[in-house]
């Protein structure tokens, strides 16, 4: 039997969020500890059941792939001092140069994501590169009817208000070449992440990014 979410993480990060700050969190620091044991104990068996279908991923170790709870808050207005959400990087990071997955735990926001997020520049030009050049075989994925079952559209966050410069203004893949992300998202009810099969359930999902992850992938290989 597969690990599944406690519901007691949840109200760890239910009552976080109403008590964001360190008093609160280190009078806490067991709920926090015990809900980060869970949140690893899933992520080992997820990244087992999707190794199934992506041996890259076997290489991931759970603790690295698990965001810090603590929030950068330099440069930032909100202070908080913590997230309000268990986050997940499976392959794929800020500038990271290959696609991959994401898992996005927070009651009411849990979300799945796939793709290459905020690339370099130069990631990026390579990546539309391949959009434009093979825009056939990209939208065969993008129109799978599983695929588009889950994610009936990419991203379209900062998107460019022109084609970026070195592609023709009439290109057919014109549209997917103004993306400055390249990301699918499929959300989760509470209920989906709190279910005891739920990992099965995401990894189902996160089998049918693999095509569009091994397309972006591409230059890269």
């Amino acid at each position: 039997m597969s690990a599944s979410i406690s519901p007691k993480t949840f109200d760890f990060l239910k009552n976080l969020s109403i008590n964001n700050n360190r008093e609160w969190f280190n009078e806490n620091k067991n709920l926090y500890t015990d809900s980060q044991e869970n949140i690893i104990a899933f992520l080992d068996d997820l990244i087992k059941e999707m190794s199934g279908f992506d041996e890259e991923l076997a290489k991931i170790d759970s603790k690295k792939a698990l965001f810090r709870i603590y929030r950068d808050t330099r440069f930032s207005k909100d202070k908080s001092p913590y997230k309000t959400n268990f986050g997940a990087s499976l392959g794929m990071g800020k500038g990271n140069q290959k696609g991959g997955y994401y898992l996005h735990m927070e009651p009411g926001k849990s979300f799945l994501a796939g793709g290459i997020y905020m690339p370099e520049s130069s990631v990026l030009k390579e990546v539309r590169k391949e959009v434009s050049l093979y825009g056939n075989d990209f939208l065969k994925i993008l129109n799978n009817k599983d695929f588009k079952k889950y994610f009936p559209e990419l991203d379209q966050d900062d998107k460019l208000k022109k084609v970026p410069q070195g592609f023709e203004k009439e290109d057919p893949m014109a549209e997917y070449l103004r993306l400055k992300n390249f990301i699918v998202l499929h959300h989760l009810k509470d209920e989906e992440i709190l279910d005891k099969n739920a990992v099965k359930t995401m990894a189902k999902i996160f089998k049918l990014m693999k095509p569009f992850n091994d397309f972006l992938n591409t230059p890269f290989n």
